[in-house]
């Protein structure tokens, strides 16, 4: 009767103490705890930064669709091509850059389940057994044999949500991690795009080549003839063969360029460098008719400034739970246990023990750990604002960019094709004049390589307006599934 008095006795001091230990700590949390346990809100200096219109110079649309829908678009709305669409299914499945941001994507989903799992008591089992035997003496004897089986159980309770800090800062970094997912994907899609339209110009480029190949070719059969029967000048057949062979020399170049962007999108896809099956430049359909003067808020849809900001709200869990440091813990432990050992007793049958401990903890000197901790956290935030301030206004720089780049290769495009036709008939009326005897073979030379050049200023044209699609669709977040 008078140890369970005893033990009674002890069981309400501990009772009286965590309660005591419960009031000073709400008293404290009510003073401190709303700034602790606040949740990130975009400041307002950067929500009026993405009110502005004004900080956006062009933004893109299509169609009556602002541009925010373009970049929610499929991929395999805006590529069109079959061969195209096939090179980009086996980049998406082999591209090691995609492996690697979807792990990463992995490894904070694992890492986010552990920092909710945090709530929760951590509970071990540490089973035991002891052997003892007295080998000499008077005393000597049998064994002896002790047993324990001990379950724990500790919880930390968050008063100043430190926990809760950790937790929501794992839920940002998952969220900028599948940023970064997105953003691989975009770049391996938009860059096996380009590489694509790029074989495609020099395709076309080549197919000019030849042409003026055989162009010049007849040419200087033409220059030989002449010479043979009208006793033409030296210097006509041998220019006119210089012509020939400078062609000559520029399909071998373009040959080699489209070998070597064959296996750098070879490399892209994931493959072994080979040829690729592709269509013809003329064939391909992409989007059209883009309009402008969007807000700046469309920049959202981009993963990598949503990235930037997820970095930003990070950083003020940082602040938040070097905050709480400063401020006590709690921590609860309670152990139950079976067993057959208590104090002097060697040997008797087993009983139940229990055992229940709590504890503050109350930070008082810790050598300035805890104010570095503080200023290095508020510091990061500093320098994450900035950096989330400066991507989006990059960000409209690049659409802004692409715009410019489409649309003037579209008026560019026009002008070079009108050229064309001019070029093409001049090519076609100096050849008839000097066979006629009224036009000299410098004449003729001449307009052959303006043609030439005009050409292939037309397909670079057609290309870059293609590539500045492929980049828009990239520049408003491009890529999704």
């Amino acid at each position: 009767m008078k140890n369970n008095r005893k033990y009674r006795m002890y069981q309400k001091r501990i009772v009286y103490a965590v309660c005591l230990m419960m009031l000073v700590v709400s008293i404290m949390s009510c003073s401190h705890g709303k700034s602790l346990w606040s949740k990130y809100e975009r400041p307002d200096s950067l929500l009026h930064a993405t009110a502005t219109s004004s900080a956006l110079r062009d933004a893109a649309g299509i169609e009556g669709a602002d541009s925010v829908g373009f970049g929610g678009v499929k991929w395999q709305e805006v590529f069109t091509d079959p061969q195209l669409r096939t090179l980009i299914e086996k980049g998406l499945e082999q591209n090691v850059d995609i492996f690697e941001a979807s792990a990463n994507v992995q490894k904070m989903e694992a890492a986010l389940k552990a920092a909710r799992l945090a709530f929760l008591p951590q509970v071990t089992f540490t089973p035991s057994g002891t052997l003892a035997k007295v080998v000499s003496g008077d005393k000597k004897g049998d064994w002896n044999k002790s047993y324990a089986m001990p379950i724990s159980a500790s919880w930390t309770i968050d008063i100043f949500g430190s926990i809760l800090a950790t937790k929501r800062g794992a839920e940002v970094q998952l969220e900028m991690m599948k940023d970064y997912q997105h953003v691989t994907r975009s770049m391996v899609i938009c860059g096996i795009a380009n590489c694509y339209y790029t074989l495609l110009m020099l395709d076309r480029q080549l197919e000019i080549l030849n042409d003026m190949e055989a162009l010049t070719a007849e040419t200087y059969r033409m220059m030989k003839l002449q010479k043979d029967l009208r006793g033409a000048k030296e210097t006509a057949v041998i220019s006119a063969q210089a012509a020939n062979l400078s062609v000559k020399t520029d399909i071998i170049d373009m040959k080699r360029q489209i070998r070597e962007t064959e296996n750098t999108l070879s490399t892209l896809v994931g493959m072994h460098a080979q040829s690729i099956s592709r269509g013809k430049l003329a064939d391909q359909n992409l989007p059209e008719n883009f309009s402008t003067g969007i807000a700046l808020n469309v920049l959202s849809a981009r993963p990598d400034v949503h990235a930037a900001e997820m970095k930003l709200a990070n950083c003020f869990y940082d602040v938040k739970k070097a905050q709480s440091a400063f401020y006590p813990s709690l921590k609860i432990t309670g152990t139950g246990s079976f067993t057959n050992s208590m104090g002097n007793a060697v040997s008797n049958p087993g009983f139940f023990l229990a055992n229940f401990v709590a504890g503050l903890t109350q930070p008082i000197f810790m050598n300035g750990r805890l104010i570095a901790q503080l200023k290095v956290a508020k510091l990061s935030y500093e320098v994450a604002e900035k950096e989330w301030r400066q991507i989006i206004l990059e960000a409209g720089a690049e659409v802004s960019n692409c715009l410019v780049e489409y649309n003037s290769s579209k008026e560019m495009e026009e002008l070079e094709r009108r050229q064309v036709e001019a070029l093409a008939k001049s090519v076609d009326y100096t050849l008839m004049l000097y066979k006629m005897g009224t036009s000299s073979y410098l004449e003729v030379i001449s307009a052959q390589s303006s043609l030439l050049n005009s050409e292939i200023s037309q397909v670079v044209d057609e290309f870059n307006k293609m590539q500045a699609v492929v980049n828009l669709y990239s520049a408003l977040g491009g890529g999704r599934e």
